[in-house]
């Protein structure tokens, strides 16, 4: 039986809405909770403007196709990306409850995600 993968690209932006993030990554709630504990670190891009809530995200079977659609955004203006967003995120709400179950992450998220960790064997 051939194994699912499973990648994710996504945006995250600011409390105002005023700058956004793209990345990808193979484990969506993690990452996410990621990006808020490294909220104000100055040594990362989305932790310097506090990019940790998610307003778009795609999944990708392929790393390779992941790859270039992060890519892709990338290089995209201000404007396409907003209109990325608005496709499937019409009112920029805040994803990441929806995909957390939780938000913002309390002591439960991190016990289960580290449980995953291990079990994973990261």
């Amino acid at each position: 039986m051939a194994k699912t993968y499973n990648f994710w690209v996504y945006i995250t932006t600011n409390p105002r809405k005023t700058v956004l993030y793209a990345g990808m990554t193979n484990n969506l709630t993690r990452r996410l909770v990621e990006h808020y504990q490294n909220k104000g670190n100055k040594d990362s891009f989305a932790g310097k403007y506090f990019c940790f809530n998610l307003v778009w995200f795609e999944w990708h079977q392929y790393v390779y196709n992941a790859i270039v659609k992060e890519k892709q955004i990338k290089e995209m203006t201000r404007e396409q990306k907003e209109a990325l967003i608005a496709e499937i995120n019409p009112t920029w709400r805040f994803l990441s409850e929806d995909i957390c179950g939780m938000w913002p992450p309390n002591s439960e998220l991190l016990e289960a995600l580290g449980k995953e960790e291990h079990e994973d064997g990261v």
